[in-house]
């Protein structure tokens, strides 16, 4: 089992940045790919970034690619998606989610692919 926590949500002006942090309790956490997905009112959860079991590769979605970056710290057993050039359409839930396989393409936008999820933690990017 691992449990997933996350942090660091706020709100933020146009064009400022946030740290988000996914925190994960068990100690097989470095076995597990780890994505974000975000999901606005009346809109679908989406996928937005996923990170391999090192942290050693990394896919976007288009909608963030050179403004989000995700790395993890597995001796924390915690990810991170540092958000840059935030946007209003950034504002949403963020959610970690775990995953034994790493996803790139339409299998990282796939729900039933994590097995484990955080609450999530609310992002909300104003003018």
């Amino acid at each position: 089992q691992v449990q997933l926590v996350e942090s660091g949500g706020g709100l933020v002006q146009i064009g400022g940045s946030l740290r988000l942090s996914c925190a994960a309790s068990g100690r097989t956490f470095s076995s597990y790919a780890v994505a974000w997905f975000r999901q606005a009112p009346g809109k679908e959860r989406e996928f937005v970034a996923t990170i391999s079991w090192s942290g050693s590769s990394t896919y976007y979605a288009d909608s963030v690619k050179g403004r989000f970056t995700a790395s993890r710290d597995n001796a924390k057993n915690t990810v991170y998606l540092q958000m840059n050039s935030l946007e209003p359409e950034d504002t949403a839930v963020y959610y970690c989610a775990a995953s034994g396989g790493y996803y790139r393409g339409s299998g990282a936008d796939n729900h039933r692919n994590y097995n484990y999820w955080g609450q999530g933690t609310q992002v909300t990017v104003s003018s």
